[in-house]
């Protein structure tokens, strides 16, 4: 089965964009990927084992955290996608930010939503 390395992750794993790997679970096809990309470790799980919050694993484009998680049942046809889950926002204390907020209506008519 393959496991697709995001572009992020790609340094940790060779430079490569998918590694083969052998297993009958989620969890078994994880630790094949950590096996022989190590450095992928620290970006995947937590130092109590757990796969941290923000990776989104997917099994043929199903999450497993629908399925059975790391115990979901692999086929050496499957695919496991690696998933980060991006942050966004913006620095609020820049004066454009200040300006633009300053700008628009406030939707609900008081100061809760706008941080005026």
């Amino acid at each position: 089965m393959k496991i697709h390395i995001p572009t992020p992750l790609r340094q940790y794993a060779n430079k490569q964009d998918t590694v083969a790997v052998q297993a009958s679970t989620v969890g078994e096809a994880l630790n094949g990927l950590i096996v022989k990309h190590p450095d992928l470790r620290r970006h995947l799980y937590t130092d109590d084992g757990k796969l941290r919050a923000f990776v989104n694993v997917y099994l043929n484009d199903e999450d497993i955290r629908y399925l059975q998680k790391e115990a979901t049942a692999v086929s050496e046809n499957d695919n496991i996608s690696i998933v980060p889950s991006i942050a966004g926002g913006c620095d609020t204390t820049m004066p454009r930010f200040t300006e633009f907020r300053m700008s628009v209506p406030c939707c609900c008519r008081s100061s809760c939503c706008c941080l005026r």
